[in-house]
């Protein structure tokens, strides 16, 4: 689980990284029902006039078009990929394909070993920014107003050398997707069928733990 990342703020490294500009009114410093930057493709990607990616304003917690307000958001930041597929909450994101890439220069993660929750960060080992696997979708508001939202996608952590050691010691351990760079474009391209050989564990020699 996920409920604390620091988006990427730097123009440069966003371009760099991720080949989008920008938004505005975005949030850095992230938790549940925050608006920070997702990137996807746009459906008129591939012509000369448009970008293969953007960057789009959405909050933290998907908001299923179906949601009556947005509090859902505080419990759909994270979306498990062995279920994604069936939970209301997800599913319709999930069969249309709206992937989206999250850049991350960090995430948080709760380490209990000392008996009590002490916030662990965690980045690349090579400083370059993560792009976090997610999905995300529309909300029409009561009052017309469209919102965008996404959610980061998590896998099975059991085993992982490094992610296996967070959160309490008695629950499952789960770890978000850590994008690498070549898979980005396909990514976001992918069908939900051929979603699942993105969903990978990122090794532990890659990501940096932090005081």
């Amino acid at each position: 689980m996920c409920a604390h990342y620091e988006s990427v703020k730097d123009p440069k490294r966003l371009a760099q990284a991720f080949g989008v500009q920008p938004v505005a009114g975005v949030k850095d410093d992230v938790w549940p029902t925050y608006t920070s930057t997702f990137v996807r493709r746009p459906r008129e990607a591939g012509g000369e006039a448009v970008p293969e990616r953007e960057a789009v304003a959405g909050s933290f917690g998907l908001i299923p078009h179906w949601a009556q307000d947005t509090r859902i958001a505080r419990q759909t930041y994270n979306a498990r990929s062995e279920t994604v597929g069936e939970k209301a909450s997800f599913r319709d994101a999930w069969r249309l394909g709206r992937f989206c890439i999250i850049p991350a220069e960090a995430i948080y993660e709760p380490d209990w070993r000392s008996g009590k929750a002490e916030p662990r960060r965690i980045s690349r080992a090579d400083g370059q920014p993560m792009g976090l696997a997610g999905i995300w979708t529309g909300w029409r508001s009561p009052q017309g107003e469209v919102l965008r939202s996404f959610s980061m996608l998590t896998i099975a952590a059991d085993q992982h050398p490094l992610m296996s050691q967070f959160n309490r010691p008695e629950d499952e351990k789960r770890m978000v997707v850590v994008l690498p760079e070549h898979a980005y474009a396909a990514w976001l391209r992918a069908t939900a069928i051929e979603a699942a050989v993105y969903l990978r564990p990122y090794p532990a020699q890659g990501l940096r733990l932090e005081a």
